[in-house]
């Protein structure tokens, strides 16, 4: 597929603006765990993945992890061009989960885009609201869920993920994902295995009863 597959507006876009996207995107391709911005200070531009995974996460005072939501293939992420959105006031860090592939629209380009084009800041907006939507799903599930089905729900996605019941996961990696430390998550997952639902071992958690896992959840 080409660059323009990935962009639901290209074909209501000017053929002028259409080239200068074309000419100012940069091809990239970066290996698991880059980091690819770091917050409000780092206005890269916008990220539109070809193919592989990036993690959505901010950090706590105390510098405690959680993630906010991951991007696929054919997914845009703009809170790597926070600078083109005054709203934007907290840092948000996007790192690779997997070797990724991604194209790079510059900042300037796409505000210069936006302040010209109503179809292209509405386009923003639109997933503005959408990753917006999916933060405030995110803090209803730490406000009101228990964390017994938060971590059982993270099991089940990353396997899914993954394509496997055997997740190569430390107990910190799943601390960092769900906000919480490492300790909750070590506490919980030896719970896990008394009941029959994981084994544990050494970097990796095995998910030995997805059913009662899934009961956990409707529970």
């Amino acid at each position: 597929m080409e660059f323009q597959d990935y962009i639901p507006i290209w074909e209501k876009l000017t053929p002028p603006q259409r080239q200068r996207l074309k000419d100012g995107a940069a091809r990239r391709t970066v290996q698991k765990g880059t980091v690819l911005h770091s917050g409000n200070a780092d206005c890269t531009g916008l990220f539109l993945i070809q193919q592989g995974r990036l993690r959505a996460y901010t950090l706590s005072e105390e510098g405690r992890e959680i993630t906010l939501y991951r991007l696929f293939d054919r997914d845009i992420c703009l809170f790597s061009a926070s600078c083109i959105m005054r709203s934007i006031q907290f840092d948000v860090m996007i790192q690779a989960e997997t070797d990724t592939q991604l194209w790079i629209i510059p900042s300037g380009l796409y505000k210069d885009l936006m302040e010209e084009s109503a179809l292209a800041a509405n386009f923003v907006n639109e997933i503005m609201a959408s990753r917006f939507s999916e933060v405030m799903w995110l803090m209803e599930q730490i406000m009101w869920k228990s964390f017994d089905k938060r971590l059982a729900k993270f099991l089940l996605e990353e396997s899914a993920l993954e394509g496997s019941a055997t997740l190569k996961l430390t107990h910190e990696t799943a601390a960092n994902h769900l906000g919480t430390a490492r300790e909750v998550v070590t506490r919980m997952l030896r719970y896990f295995k008394s009941e029959g639902m994981v084994r544990l071992t050494r970097g990796t958690i095995e998910l030995t009863d997805t059913e009662k896992l899934e009961a956990l959840l409707e529970a």
